[in-house]
């Protein structure tokens, strides 16, 4: 394995868990720490082992989107490679602006020859289809618990579907590519931005579209399912309904920050504590923390482990710093 890549990682774990535990421990400052440890000590917790097996209903949806989007862009690549392959990317969305998620299309091209111009969108769609449905999970109950805070979800609605819009036409993406082409820093790549644009179209054409749609809704429901499990553990009764909101919408409001560090554990912490009736905070903190370990922590450990199985697949070749190939192959036409 690159030593840079594990130089790079180490950093992205330690400054990760570093914020997780001050968060931690802000929360339970914030809620009492005493209060905090006894919500903890109560904790019932052969609960967790469903909430695991949720999380790994998720994972395995997420992989299933993500092998079939490859097959759709017509690269091959053996399942069990490409298994270990996602579960690596997993460690990676604590990396800044999750932009170490792009392991994936690099593992891809090293296995495949596929040039990441074409797998890079496969990753997009992947990543666009699991915002899409937080989007539809949280916004299924948001005037019923937070409609003053509604535009936390038409505003990323609006840019998804404006986004859909102009992909869908050729006329205006085109137009918007020649441009883009026109640009010093641009032009000498605006063919792979073709490659690119026709590579999304193909992934997100109606049929793989509402298919990764629908699979991404069962994933992110089934981790809303152990948020409510965690309750249930805590002796805490929250309906589903309000679990489902509630962790959904954390999800949404933290999608921009590495692993929704910080804003995620407020959000289910303060929303919690507002929409469950007598709820303590202490036990509000305790199940953020639960949900965190189970469904973030939980993954970055997995992720950790099959890093070391992906290195050993390339040679112990795996550096994110070499270009690019620039060789590429025709695409299939994107089907309906």
């Amino acid at each position: 394995m690159s030593a840079r890549l594990v130089v790079r990682f180490r950093r992205w774990v330690v400054v990760a868990i570093a914020v997780g535990a001050l968060l931690f421990l802000a929360g339970s400052v914030w809620a009492g720490i005493d209060q905090v440890g006894a919500a903890l000590a109560t904790f019932h917790w052969p609960w967790m082992v469903p909430v695991l097996l949720l999380t790994l209903v998720n994972y395995g949806l997420r992989f299933f989107k993500w092998h079939y989007l490859l097959g759709r862009l017509g690269v091959s690549m053996p399942l069990v490679e490409n298994l270990w392959n996602f579960a690596a990317g997993l460690a990676m969305v604590i990396s800044p602006g999750k932009a170490g998620e792009l392991l994936k299309p690099y593992v891809v091209r090293a296995r495949t020859g596929a040039p990441m111009a074409r797998t890079i969108p496969a990753l997009v769609a992947e990543r666009l289809t699991d915002g899409i449905a937080m989007l539809i999970l949280a916004g299924l109950s948001v005037t019923t618990y937070a409609g003053d805070k509604i535009h936390y979800l038409t505003v990323p609605a609006a840019l998804v579907i404006g986004g859909l819009a102009v992909l869908s036409s050729t006329r205006l993406s085109t137009t918007l590519l020649h441009l883009l082409g026109r640009l010093p820093l641009l032009g000498r790549v605006a063919h792979k931005l073709e490659e690119m644009y026709l590579a999304m179209r193909t992934c997100l054409a109606p049929l793989p579209f509402l298919l990764t749609v629908v699979a991404s809704i069962v994933a992110w429901g089934a981790e809303c399912v152990g948020y409510w499990m965690v309750f249930r553990g805590l002796g805490v009764g929250a309906s589903l309904d309000v679990s489902v909101f509630l962790y959904a919408f954390a999800t949404v409001a933290g999608g921009a920050m590495p692993g929704g560090l910080g804003v995620a554990e407020g959000a289910l912490a303060g929303g919690a504590v507002a929409l469950i009736p007598g709820l303590e905070q202490g036990a509000a903190v305790a199940a953020a923390l639960l949900i965190r370990v189970a469904t973030l922590w939980f993954g970055v450990l997995l992720g950790a482990a099959a890093l070391f199985r992906v290195s050993a697949l390339l040679g112990g070749q795996l550096d994110l710093d070499r270009p690019a190939d620039a060789s590429s192959e025709p695409l299939p036409p994107a089907a309906p």
